[in-house]
């Protein structure tokens, strides 16, 4: 699995985002989100609560986005929570960074399936673009992680990066999808061999007539 990341110092850290908060248009989605819970059952926004702070952290940085000691402890404010029970949310998902990451954090799925199917073709693209496992570039563009499974085992092997997933990826497939990004551009994310989700290759083999219709197959089958 990845090597563990660098945080920065903490002095650093609190210089940076010691006075951390909502800008206007995400203290609006932040009052939304809270309206959803019963008075008393703020803890259940901690979630999106830290997903909304960890997005601003990226929109300021140009980056996928991190979660600084500094802003764990306003979103547990903000939620009159003790700091550990928001601390325990941040640390138990990974879809939290706790260190700060490139511009595009691409993550690898490294599970059986993926692995079967051709992870290591993946991660071998990866290394050869320069990634480095843990490590994010010198340009700042990306951050690469292995990860457990992503749910995307049908097309397999697959990587997630930032929130789009990229599947059925092979060497070439792969190094194609890194340097459109590095490009600026935005490849088109799913299928790379033209699947519709998780069909089989080359099309559906079964219930056909679902593809463009809800078509009622009761009549056929009586």
């Amino acid at each position: 699995m990845a090597d563990t990341p660098h945080i920065p110092d903490e002095a650093e850290v609190r210089a940076r985002w010691g006075d951390f908060a909502w800008t206007p248009e995400n203290a609006e989605k932040a009052r939304a989100i809270l309206a959803r819970y019963p008075a008393g059952r703020q803890q259940s926004a901690s979630l999106p609560f830290l997903d909304l702070a960890q997005r601003q952290v990226g929109a300021e940085t140009q980056t996928q986005g991190w979660l600084p000691v500094p802003v764990i402890e306003f979103v547990a404010r903000e939620l009159g929570l003790p700091y550990i029970r928001v601390f325990e949310v941040a640390t138990f998902y990974t879809m939290f960074n706790l260190a700060p990451v490139g511009r595009y954090h691409v993550q690898v799925c490294g599970t059986t399936p993926c692995m079967l199917a051709g992870s290591d073709e993946v991660m071998k693209a990866c290394k050869n673009h320069g990634l480095a496992k843990g490590k994010t570039t010198p340009d700042g563009l990306f951050t690469l992680t292995e990860v457990e499974c992503l749910g995307a085992c049908a097309n397999a092997p697959m990587v997630q990066i930032n929130d789009d997933n990229y599947e059925d990826l092979d060497y070439d497939r792969t190094t194609a999808i890194l340097q459109a990004l590095a490009r600026g551009e935005t490849p088109p994310a799913g299928s790379q061999i033209g699947r519709r989700a998780s069909c089989p290759e080359g099309g559906p083999t079964s219930l056909q007539a679902m593809v463009g219709e809800n078509h009622d197959y009761r009549g056929e089958w009586a």
